[in-house]
């Protein structure tokens, strides 16, 4: 089972629209765990990604994206590539 985390923090431009990619994808692959996490309320969890600037999107607790938005088709391969 794949997982995908967007990591956001309030005032981030590109959040909204990278947790409305992953849900996106969450509708054509059921199977995918989405968490979406405010890393200004779990700064932890942006130290142990090293996130630098938000969003970030993990995959398999791998960091894949940070500071932007992949295009969907990007994601959706990656996502696949699991």
């Amino acid at each position: 089972m794949t997982n995908i985390k967007i990591l956001t923090m309030p005032g981030c431009a590109h959040c909204p629209e990278a947790k409305e990619l992953a849900f996106k994808m969450k509708e054509e692959m059921p199977d995918l765990m989405v968490e979406v996490i405010d890393v200004s309320k779990h700064p932890e969890v942006a130290v142990q990604y090293q996130l630098m600037s938000a969003p970030g999107i993990v995959v398999n607790d791998k960091l894949e994206w940070a500071g932007g938005v992949p295009k969907e088709n990007d994601l959706r391969e990656k996502l696949k590539s699991y």
